[in-house]
């Protein structure tokens, strides 16, 4: 897909045009950047996709070149990426604070493969407006070493307090993945991680449609240079990109966090994301179009006994899942305490009791232990492939055999994942 200017003086427009050279739509003027993205998922091959750097576009702005990196307003407009810079934050409807995020980072090395997760991951933002309480990320260095840009261009205060009110898109992240995907020589490939990219690790891909169109991009770069993708997301808005999905012919697998299906419970500590029903009907949709689908039961809750485990777990029966992960809450630091509260404000006094009394440590190792024993359990009695994802600190707590069983789980043990695909992996 490429745009190309036609006509000339006040005739003059933009037309989209196909691999095979035929004009499918026009523009009076320059378009945005959601009129680009969107009319090149409509009349596109569901590989192709316009590259903003190659269309001679000029910032709305300023009206001189892109050049090499550009941004967008919230309406849209294109910026080249000083007059991205030098705009100021804009708070949208839901009351969190946008802009474009400086940073320089594309496609980066991940710990994640010893959670049998990828190698490599790209985050499409900083920030994340599901805000949910429990969340790691606003305690890594990610965000933590970031308080001054934050700061300066999002008028953050607290990267954690404020965790969920602010989002920093990176616009020209697929642009920028091309170019590096293009020259790339070595890739990693560690047994865990088996080079897969995951989207993303820091904030959700799909969280708004600003967000799902860089990461549509993304997608359709790593699956044309045959590099192996995995989506995580709690937002149902995925099932839009089933056709690149099914396109990718393996390449790519998709989940999403269900703890449980109580959707006023999951709402208290997940308040800004999507209700856990409709993230299962999302995975559903997908697996039955006959995408690879897995699911992260991550984290379940102290007020769920076995039986309750059982009856989410039937749920995923008929998703054919390639893996459920399973992770239990773990009480550390202040992400906890702030989890703690936000049930309790909620008016979920019982799941705020419960998550409280796992501060005692001897308490979270019971639970801890109980509820990746009864995962392990009935995912065999269910005949679904199962990945415990155990606690580093749970592990240094106990003793003997059960110590080594779990440290074994943790460090040696590979997904059961068929994934990727033997006929597209590189």
């Amino acid at each position: 897909m490429e745009l190309a200017e036609v006509g000339a003086g006040p005739l003059q427009k933009f037309a989209l045009r196909d691999s095979s050279g035929q004009f499918r739509t026009t523009f009076s003027e320059q378009p945005n950047l959601n009129e680009l993205r969107e009319a090149s998922q409509e009349y596109g091959d569901p590989l192709e996709r316009i590259n903003i750097l190659d269309a001679g576009l000029v910032c709305s702005n300023c009206n001189t070149s892109l050049g090499d990196r550009f941004g967008a307003n919230s309406d849209s407009d294109l910026l080249c990426w000083d007059c991205a810079m030098g705009q100021e934050a804009e708070t949208d409807q839901r009351g969190v604070s946008q802009t474009t995020d400086p940073t320089k980072a594309v496609l980066s090395e991940s710990a994640l493969y010893h959670k049998n997760l990828c190698n490599y991951v790209i985050n499409v933002a900083t920030g994340c407006t599901h805000g949910c309480k429990f969340c790691y990320v606003p305690s890594t260095p990610n965000i933590k070493m970031r308080g001054e840009m934050l700061e300066n261009q999002a008028n953050v205060e607290s990267g954690q307090r404020e965790w969920g009110s602010y989002l920093l898109y990176r616009d020209d992240m697929p642009e920028r993945l091309a170019r590096i995907l293009d020259r790339k020589q070595k890739w990693k490939k560690e047994q865990g991680g088996r080079g897969v990219v995951m989207i993303s690790s820091g904030t959700d891909c799909y969280q708004d449609r600003r967000a799902a169109q860089i990461t549509r991009g993304c997608v359709i770069e790593l699956v044309k240079h045959n590099r192996p993708v995995r989506i995580l997301t709690r937002s149902p808005a995925v099932v839009r990109d089933k056709d690149i999905f099914k396109a990718a012919d393996g390449l790519v697998t998709v989940g999403s966090s269900i703890p449980c299906l109580d959707d006023e419970m999951v709402r208290s500590i997940e308040p800004g994301a999507p209700a856990p029903t409709t993230r299962l009907n999302a995975l559903q949709e997908l697996s039955d179009a006959g995408v690879p689908v897995y699911v992260s039961m991550s984290p379940t809750y102290p007020i769920q006994d076995k039986e309750e485990i059982r009856n989410l777990m039937e749920e995923f029966v008929s998703l054919d899942p390639d893996v459920i992960f399973h992770e239990p809450i773990n009480p550390r630091g202040q992400n906890f305490d702030m989890t703690v509260r936000a049930a309790r404000e909620a008016g979920q006094e019982e799941l705020a009791d419960e998550l409280e009394k796992l501060k005692d440590r001897d308490h979270w190792v019971e639970y801890s232990l109980n509820q990746l024993e009864w995962v392990e359990e009935i995912g065999d009695e269910l005949d679904l492939p199962i990945h415990l994802w155990p606690d580093k600190q749970l592990i240094k707590y106990l003793d003997g055999e059960k110590s080594e069983e779990l440290r074994a789980q943790l460090e040696t043990t590979t997904s059961p994942e068929d994934y990727p695909s033997p006929k597209r992996s590189a």
